[in-house]
């Protein structure tokens, strides 16, 4: 068996509207409660010795949900970076990111992304990563016209490009892949989320929504988790 120490867990938080119509309440209360549940969650990981968590709060597919929707998505926004910023303890060791196309959000969201991130540089124990209108495929169009731009500039050579130059284009540069992906409500698909990270991830698909992803539901992955060989395509 090889080495299951897991260092970074990423989460696909869905099921919010199956379990808001589920209890015949709209999308909104769906996504509120999700929202509450976020921080539930984060500190059960943080309680188990999870240094990196990543999660897919909002993808660039998502600007076409219907206007009230994104509307209030982006109320949830608002608030959660402001009581994160006005909560924020430096002793509380954790460093936020935030990634994908953050150009596509109001200014006075940007400035929020921006404020929290300030106060946690430098903060190396625990890194939640937030990605927000975000797709797999955008974050490699822009690493590709970076790369693109820097060639054209003189400062990279087409046999300069490997794996790990590639990895320092992506929104993720400096994080470490992650060594699990959890998407709840049973869907199994990536939908676009971490293409390049996830090669060589393990993949968990609870039967379960987001609202109700428990400390037990997480347990459980965990250790299905330890149960895997991963062998990272060689042999033992």
């Amino acid at each position: 068996m090889t080495d299951t120490t897991l260092n970074h867990i990423a989460f696909i938080m869905d099921g919010n509207g199956r379990w808001a119509k589920a209890r015949g309440l709209s999308r909104s209360d769906g996504h509120k409660e999700g929202a509450k549940n976020l921080k539930k969650v984060l500190e059960a990981c943080q309680k188990r010795g999870i240094h990196y968590v990543t999660l897919y709060a909002f993808s660039t597919e998502n600007w076409s949900r219907p206007e009230p929707e994104v509307h209030l998505l982006m109320t949830l926004f608002r608030q959660y970076l402001s009581e994160a910023i006005k909560e924020f303890k430096p002793q509380n060791d954790v460093c936020f990111h935030f990634i994908g196309d953050r150009t596509r959000f109001t200014s006075d969201i940007q400035e929020r992304m921006a404020k929290l991130e300030s106060l946690c540089s430098g903060k190396e124990n625990y890194h939640l990563t937030v990605c927000l209108s975000y797709s797999g495929r955008d974050e490699m169009k822009r690493a590709v016209q970076k790369m693109m731009q820097d060639a054209i500039d003189g400062k990279i050579k087409p046999s300069d490009v490997t794996e790990d130059v590639i990895s320092s284009y992506l929104d993720t540069a400096g994080l470490p892949d992650p060594d699990l992906m959890i998407r709840t409500s049973g869907e199994q698909r990536l939908s676009n989320f971490l293409l390049w990270q996830l090669a060589y991830s393990e993949f968990y698909f609870p039967m379960v929504h987001w609202p109700e992803f428990s400390e037990k539901d997480l347990d459980e992955a965990i250790e299905a988790y330890k149960t895997r060989d991963r062998r990272f395509g060689k042999v033992k």
